[in-house]
């Protein structure tokens, strides 16, 4: 009998089409935010694929619980409505401070524009969802690329450079760097028995970092350079 009486619920439940209804925002929701995720994850955020999508489904889904375990028609928001504290708690844990700098501060906006968009996908707003997606993707994609060419954006860069010793690797990146009014940040050494291995950081503008490296690789005192790719620090 309990089990025929659950039966019963679920096939009233299916038969309203509100079940349908929620699957479909709820799968929406999902895409999205795996759709922000996805670029996130490319540039290896902390906050990624399943972290972005997990947030805009959650999101998503307390919109469509709102509305669905709600007393009274008017009280529908105020599940909604907690989510943008909760939000702002992930989103203050994602942004870092490390030696004076802030990080993080591009995540936390995307999780705050997220968890909007799963709002709005939960709330049945699909043309809204569909273009605030959008329109974060061609910031992300675009705002970024136009700041790094046209050299606006500072970059933090890692570099590794192969020497005698660390006092000689040392005394000829650091005039390099003079040329450029940077110093080496992060430093990291070892020695392999052949030779000095150091990794360093440095900030600055694309074109600095592409004038660095050249300068580095021609160096007749160190034996080897490479770039190792840019450190975020958003």
């Amino acid at each position: 009998m309990h089990w025929q009486h659950f039966v019963d619920l679920i096939h009233r439940e299916m038969a309203s089409g509100i079940v349908s209804s929620s699957l479909t925002r709820l799968l929406l929701a999902a895409i999205l935010g795996g759709l922000i995720g996805l670029e996130r994850e490319s540039k290896h955020r902390a906050a990624g694929l399943r972290t972005n999508m997990f947030i805009c489904f959650g999101a998503a889904l307390f919109t469509v619980l709102s509305r669905g375990l709600a007393a009274e028609p008017s009280d529908y928001t105020r599940i909604a409505a907690q989510i943008i504290p909760g939000i702002g708690f992930i989103g203050a844990g994602s942004i870092l401070h490390t030696r004076g700098l802030t990080s993080g501060l591009t995540t936390a906006a995307t999780i705050f524009v997220v968890a909007s968009i799963g709002m709005a996908a939960g709330g049945g707003l699909y043309l809204t969802a569909f273009f605030a997606t959008g329109l974060v993707l061609a910031s992300l994609f675009l705002l970024g690329y136009a700041e790094e060419n046209l050299n606006i954006k500072v970059l933090l860069t890692s570099y590794e450079v192969t020497g005698g010793s660390v006092e000689e690797i040392s005394t000829e990146v650091t005039r390099i760097l003079e040329t450029h009014h940077r110093m080496m940040q992060n430093v990291v050494s070892g020695n392999t028995g052949r030779h000095v291995r150091v990794q360093f950081d440095v900030d600055g503008c694309s074109r600095e970092q592409k004038e660095l490296l050249h300068q580095l690789i021609a160096s007749t005192v160190l034996q080897s350079a490479f770039c190792l790719g840019r450190v975020e620090h958003e």
